[in-house]
This record gives structure tokens, C-alpha cells and sequence, in this order.
């Protein structure tokens, strides 16, 4: 009704009586403070501190409600003094002015109300007698008459107080509900990046326990300077022994067992080294550069047993005497 300033809504005892309307108090979510919205299964578990136990009765010309307080911060507010309650709910409204029987006009009447939740606040606008008793404890369940207490006393009712970090503050009791979801929010967020760090310094860890592992394995490789001069006078007699064999051969560069290998070959052809190991390579160079180091029984001992001399004692090359052995072929 965009043109009038004031809606003037009736709620008739009838429709709030209605046990189709009563029905709904029950297990409907207890809240701290009126939310800003709906409490639906969506929003439940973040905005529900407790519910409406059994079914609800009137006694006294008021409802009765059994309720179950389960969260803390809620605990805490209503032991603290917030121990109103105002209920919060949806209705079909009939735009159909008329008049109550007390002679008050009205614009609208309430029809077909259904509870969403029920409020625990500091002040609500069904008054003080709408409350949370118990006889249980100290503050009992007589109403609280507003108009004793100072301005300051009212104010700090309507705020609890909510702990940010290493300081407390007083907030609103119906902002109280978000800003602890906020808190919670804010926390899991926080775990996720710290699971998230860990994660990384893990594989970062792993990383360098793999150089470790590298820089270890190379130094083992590293020669001291006892290996290094054993390694250069083994060089120096394989190289020397094969240019007795090949005095104009090149081994620069050559590893040793490949000096060895063209020096037999050179010597005896490529068959003698066919199929070979290195031990047996290396036996047959020794045996070759040291001129009779060879099995007995061989034509080669038997042409060099004497010395490399034919029968007429005449002198011949080591060349020569390997083709007569027939271990090489005449050029």
C-alpha cells in the first residue's frame, strides 16, 4: 500500500490460536536474535542455537513452550540477562480494512501464520512476559519490569559480548550469529591456507633432500690426489706398452681398455678380441708388450721361446715374426 504512510495489521486471537498455527512451534530452531533471513535447511546449521521441544500448550492465556538451549554463545546470553523471546514466522495477509472489537481500525488481517523460528532477545515487542523461566535458576521466571532498570542496564541487554582475536566486543545480539559464522568462516579458511603451506614445504623438502642426495653421490665421484696420480702412472704403462705395439698410434683421449683393444687387434686382427672379455683383452696386451707372456703351446710362444731370431740367428721384426707365426698377414 504504496500511498498510505501506516499499514494498520490485525491478528486476530482466533488465527493465533489455531492449532494448525500452534502445531508449528514445535522443534521450530531457536535463534539468537532474529535473523535476516529464513531459517530453511540451507541455513539451519549456522543459525539455529537450540529448538522447540514437544508440542506447545496454552496456559494463562499464553503459550507454553518447552525449549533446548544447545549452543554456548546462546547459553551464555541468556545467563547473561537476555531471556526474551519474540517469534518470528510467515503469514497470508488479507488487505481487507474493517474495524477490531475494541473499535481499532485496520488495513490488513493476518491469515494462515506458520512459525519459522523463535528469537531469543533482549527486548521483543510481545513485552517482558514473553520470556524464558526456569525456576532452576537464581533469576526465575518472574517478568522483567523495564522501567527499573537505567538507560545503561537496557543497552548493555540488547549487546553481548563476542571475542575477535585477543579482544572482546559488545555487538548486537541479533549481529551476534553472523559474526561468529564470520569467525568460523575466517578459521577454516585459515586451515585451509596452513594445510596448503604445509603441503608446500614438503615438496620443498623433498626437493632438497634430492640435491642432497646429488651433491652426495658427486662427492664420492671426486678423485683425491693419491687416485689421480695412481690413475695417470696405470695410463702412463698401458700407453707406453702400446706403442711398443703401435709406435705411431694416437691414444689421446682413449680410454685405457680402448688402447688396449687396437693394440691387440693391431697385433693380432680383429678375431682375437671377438667375443672377448676385458680381463681376458688385458692379458693378452700384457702378454704381447712384454714379448712371451702367452699360453704354452701357442705358434706365437713358439716363434718368440728363442727370442725374435729366425734359426739362422738373424734378427727379425716383431712384424715378421708375427706373420711367420701366422697371426698376421704379410703386407
Amino acid at each position: 500500500m504504496p500511498d498510505v504512510d501506516i499499514v494498520r495489521v490485525y491478528r486476530p486471537a482466533d488465527e493465533v490460536r489455531k492449532p494448525e498455527s500452534v502445531r508449528t512451534f514445535s522443534h521450530a530452531p531457536i535463534t539468537l536474535g532474529h535473523p535476516r533471513e529464513p531459517v530453511t535447511s540451507e541455513t539451519w546449521d549456522n543459525l539455529a542455537k537450540g529448538e522447540v521441544s514437544t508440542e506447545a500448550v496454552w496456559e494463562n492465556n499464553r503459550l507454553k513452550l518447552p525449549l533446548i538451549i544447545k549452543d554456548k554463545a546462546a547459553v551464555d546470553a541468556v545467563q547473561s540477562g537476555t531471556r526474551e523471546l519474540s517469534a518470528g514466522y510467515t503469514c497470508d495477509l488479507e488487505f481487507v480494512p474493517g474495524e477490531t472489537a475494541d473499535g481499532e481500525r485496520f488495513d490488513a488481517v493476518q491469515r494462515n501464520i506458520r512459525i519459522n523460528h523463535l528469537a531469543i532477545v533482549s527486548k521483543g515487542r510481545a513485552g517482558p512476559e514473553c520470556r524464558i523461566g526456569d525456576s532452576a535458576d537464581s533469576w526465575g521466571a518472574a517478568p522483567i519490569n523495564h522501567q527499573s532498570k537505567s538507560k545503561e542496564d537496557i543497552m548493555s541487554d540488547a549487546l553481548m559480548t563476542v571475542v575477535l582475536g585477543d579482544k572482546a566486543a559488545k555487538v548486537a545480539v541479533a549481529d551476534a550469529p553472523l559474526i561468529e559464522a564470520f569467525k568460523a568462516d575466517a578459521a577454516k579458511k585459515m586451515s585451509d591456507a596452513d594445510a596448503a603451506h604445509v603441503v608446500a614445504l614438503e615438496a620443498k623438502d623433498a626437493e632438497i633432500a634430492k640435491r642432497d642426495a646429488e651433491i652426495a653421490d658427486l662427492k664420492t665421484k671426486v678423485l683425491t690426489e693419491d687416485q689421480i696420480e695412481a690413475r695417470a702412472q696405470e695410463r702412463s704403462e698401458v700407453v707406453t706398452k702400446a706403442r711398443k705395439l703401435m709406435p705411431d698410434a694416437d691414444f689421446t683421449g682413449k680410454a685405457l681398455a680402448d688402447v688396449r683393444k687396437v693394440a691387440v687387434a693391431h697385433a693380432l686382427g680383429d678375431d682375437a678380441i671377438k667375443d672377448k672379455s676385458d680381463g681376458y683383452i688385458t692379458g693378452m696386451f700384457d702378454a704381447l708388450a712384454d714379448r712371451g707372456a702367452v699360453k704354452t703351446g701357442d705358434t706365437f710362444r713358439q716363434v718368440v721361446s728363442g727370442g725374435i731370431r729366425a734359426q739362422d740367428e738373424t734378427v727379425v721384426s716383431w712384424d715378421q715374426a708375427l706373420v711367420a707365426a701366422g697371426m698376421k698377414k704379410e703386407a
